[in-house]
């Protein structure tokens, strides 16, 4: 069962418990008895949104079984003080909005009990009788069993949405844990529809066992590894020792982004040695001019549009008096950067998924405030979920702009979620 069709199971029980009558509720949901009788009732005194009611819960006894029961109602979470609309909200406050748990239960604790900030929204009203003691530990748990659901739900999360995947990328976030303890979050994508693939947590990315424990995952969520055809990182060893020992059919895209990051210091140097023998202003003007002129044969080399542009590119940078070093270091990668020009790979990415790090930076914690490493990755999984339902704005920013503005990945991959949410994907 994949994620969509779990989430539509999960949203159509709390419709159909909403629905259901009172004449249901006198068949036995253990036995399937009818032969019930009412057998007194309680009192519960839940929060929700819109503040604190008291419902009455009847219980039946099954004269069949001999079992007792109440009657439920979706808005109810067993043995909770608060609604499922609280739940839900808290969730999405922690991981739409990117507060860290005790502001979110600050926020919600000034909504239902009409108290902290609410007399700054609202000062001409009066708070609520009864005072709510919503903690942070408690946001915590709702999050961490929304994690727990997520880790459940890995097999086949993807299976059959979209297209088979023939392109990914991959990247890798390092996070800092209690007792100065290090991890990194491994993550894999669709690059034609922005998927992500549940993400693991690794001690480092040094060697090939974290990246065969990342591509295991993505397999066992529905990624077919025999259709792979090229994968875009940014040049980690343990990576291509990987690729090499057990995907050997898949070709490795250099990320441009991070290449282009490596030859600062080679421009730097060859932009010293243009102006060694000056000095003032005619020193500052010949390093511009070297500097110019050497960016100018890289990007004809990294940005051609076929292969005899850039290996023309590439002859010249080669020959340029300062650019011998850099075009060694290029012609290194050089088959690599240009794997994506080539139409059996296309679809694939020029850079890893750098620009997705931003989500999961955005709360207080910068997305890394997990006391340990099964905590880290049960916030990822939910994070990644989130993702994958949630549509990208519509409007570009100064410096970001989205491939498919106003949809989201599932979407992109022919699978619109709606009505149903990453909540309900989650169980919440």
């Amino acid at each position: 069962m994949n994620i969509i069709e779990r989430a539509r199971s999960f949203r159509q029980s709390l419709q159909a418990l909403g629905q259901r009558t009172a004449s249901a509720w006198q068949q036995c949901p253990h036995c399937g008895s009818r032969l019930t009788i009412k057998n007194g009732s309680y009192q519960r005194q839940p929060w929700h949104l819109d503040g604190r009611a008291t419902v009455r819960v009847q219980r039946h006894l099954c004269q069949a079984c001999g079992r007792s029961y109440g009657e439920q109602t979706p808005q109810l979470v067993r043995g909770s003080w608060y609604g499922r609309d609280v739940q839900r909200a808290a969730v999405d406050h922690w991981q739409h909005l990117g507060l860290s748990f005790r502001r979110t239960a600050e926020v919600l604790r000034s909504w239902l009990g009409r108290q902290e900030r609410w007399p700054h929204w609202r000062p001409w009203e009066a708070g609520a009788a009864a005072e709510c003691h919503l903690a942070a530990s408690t946001v915590y748990r709702w999050l961490d069993r929304a994690g727990c659901a997520a880790q459940a739900s890995v097999s086949d999360q993807l299976r059959g949405l979209g297209r088979a995947t023939q392109v990914v990328g991959v990247d890798g976030l390092w996070a800092r844990l209690r007792g100065q303890a290090r991890r990194v979050v491994l993550l894999l994508v669709d690059s034609v529809s922005g998927l992500l693939y549940p993400p693991v947590i690794a001690s480092g990315e040094e060697t090939a066992a974290p990246w065969q424990g990342l591509f295991a995952r993505a397999e066992q969520a529905g990624l077919t590894l025999a259709t792979l055809r090229g994968v875009t990182s940014d040049g980690a060893v343990g990576l291509a020792d990987y690729l090499r020992r057990h995907l050997g059919w898949v070709q490795h895209q250099r990320c441009v982004w991070h290449l282009w990051r490596n030859l600062a210091r080679p421009l730097a140097q060859a932009s010293e040695q243009a102006a060694a023998a000056l000095s003032g202003e005619a020193a500052q003007q010949a390093r511009r001019q070297a500097r110019r002129e050497l960016c100018g044969l890289i990007h004809g080399a990294m940005d051609a549009t076929d292969y005899d542009r850039a290996e023309a590119a590439l002859a010249a940078l080669r020959g340029h008096p300062l650019g011998t070093a850099i075009g060694q270091l290029l012609n290194e990668q050089f088959d690599r950067v240009l794997v994506h020009l080539l139409a059996y790979y296309q679809g694939l990415q020029r850079v890893t998924p750098e620009w997705y790090w931003r989500d999961f930076r955005l709360r207080l914690g910068h997305g890394r405030n997990q006391g340990s490493a099964r905590r880290l990755e049960r916030a990822a999984l939910v994070w990644a979920i989130y993702h994958n339902f949630e549509p990208t704005q519509w409007r570009c920013e100064r410096k970001r702009q989205y491939r498919h503005p106003g949809q989201s990945a599932l979407q992109v991959a022919g699978v619109p979620p709606e009505p149903i949410s990453y909540l309900d994907a989650l169980g919440v």
